[in-house]
């Protein structure tokens, strides 16, 4: 292998692991954003602890069909 293609593996791999270390930082601000925005459905709702998520899913597609 030359030295060239050292470096081009190299750079490669850097890459890669740049895009992974973006995808981690995408997901746990998923993952973040959800389990706040679950938090404040559950304080504005206390109610909705009590559902499925089936049955919370059909209340607030219900809810929002009467908003509309």
């Amino acid at each position: 292998m030359t030295e060239n293609e050292k470096k081009l593996l190299q750079a490669k791999h850097r890459l890669e692991e740049a895009q992974m270390r973006d995808r981690n930082k995408e997901r746990k601000a998923r993952t973040r954003r959800l389990i706040q925005e679950g938090a404040i459905l559950e304080k504005a709702l206390p109610h909705t602890t009590q559902m499925t998520l089936e049955q919370l899913e059909e209340f607030l597609c219900e809810v929002f069909k009467a908003i509309r």
